[in-house]
């Protein structure tokens, strides 16, 4: 049986609702994965209408239950924020009480849910927090078949290195390994990137690589995990893109960032990974800039839908 996947349109104000449209326009998304749309009827409307694609098959349909009250298209509101929180809640329920197997939600604006008092770093802690969930998440990203954990997210560059642990590093191998394993992967092969340039050159350029690194790849590897480094992270992503290895741990958020949006900045997506069920998202944002005017791409959000239905198929 083909799982039960749930779909958000993401900020009303920006591009999620016409991309989610487009989504569903497209026969292999319903060949993947049922399909349990939760939202606004206005704004799917609104999303079909800006797409200029008519969904004229039958969608299972959930309401809102705390729909915002206005549109401002472009525009980063309190309204539009405390919406997507409210449906990251109901949605996530949902998916605790197995109504879903898993779900997809269209750009998120952080601006927009921190306007609206979010209270956490991002999405996944607050959707953590909103499950009672104790378990070890974190964002992963993924192009094509090229996936990279972080051990540090979304903290400033300054203090990036005080965040550095040999627990830390260890998790964030734990994580990947792991969820890679869950979307189908018998022994995924991993890197490590190195913090300081050319891997600390044998400590003259710090000793992060030496003293905590190496020996959270040791700890990791004994336990199992095919996993190599530190590498220096200037070189690690060409062999990686190359073939050599199936994901990378960074140590901070643009290390891998940057390197996986310049090899594909519209195909890349976002997996919530260590949730009990798969969440994926676009790795793309709002784009508040072109929202309304039915140019976006779909493309990131249909690979984070395949991943996500290949995911719960897998569980």
């Amino acid at each position: 049986m083909k799982p039960k996947i749930g779909l958000l349109l993401g900020d009303r104000n920006g591009i999620g609702p016409e991309i989610a449209a487009k989504l569903l326009a497209m026969q292999e998304t319903h060949d993947d994965a049922d399909v349990v749309l939760v939202a606004d009827p206005t704004v799917y409307r609104d999303g079909q209408t800006a797409a200029a694609v008519t969904i004229d098959r039958e969608i299972e349909f959930r309401p809102l239950e705390a729909p915002a009250n206005d549109t401002q298209t472009g525009v980063a509101t309190a309204s539009a924020g405390q919406e997507v929180l409210s449906a990251l809640k109901q949605v996530g329920h949902m998916a605790s009480r197995g109504d879903i197997a898993g779900f997809v939600f269209a750009p998120l604006n952080k601006q927009a849910m921190h306007l609206a008092g979010l209270g956490f770093e991002d999405e996944m802690q607050f959707l953590k927090s909103e499950l009672n969930f104790e378990g070890e998440v974190g964002e992963l990203n993924v192009l094509d078949k090229l996936w990279t954990s972080r051990v540090t997210s979304h903290v400033a560059i300054r203090d990036v290195a005080d965040h550095i642990t040999v627990d830390g590093i260890a998790r964030a191998i734990g994580l990947l390994d792991r969820s890679l394993r869950a979307s189908g992967m018998t022994v995924p092969r991993l890197a490590v990137a190195a913090l300081n340039p050319h891997a600390g050159d044998g400590g003259n350029f710090g000793r992060e690589e030496i003293d905590i690194i190496e020996p959270a790849v040791a700890q990791a590897a004994n336990k199992g995990v095919s996993v190599e480094g530190p590498y220096p992270s200037d070189t690690v992503f060409v062999r990686a893109r190359d073939g050599a290895y199936d994901g990378v741990v960074t140590m901070y958020h643009d290390q891998g960032q940057i390197a996986m949006k310049l090899m594909g900045f519209g195909s890349g997506i976002t997996v919530l990974g260590g949730l009990p069920f798969p969440v994926t998202t676009a790795a793309h944002g709002t784009a508040y800039d072109i929202a309304g005017k039915g140019e976006a791409d779909p493309t990131a959000l249909m690979e984070a839908w395949r991943t996500c239905a290949r995911m719960a198929a897998s569980n």
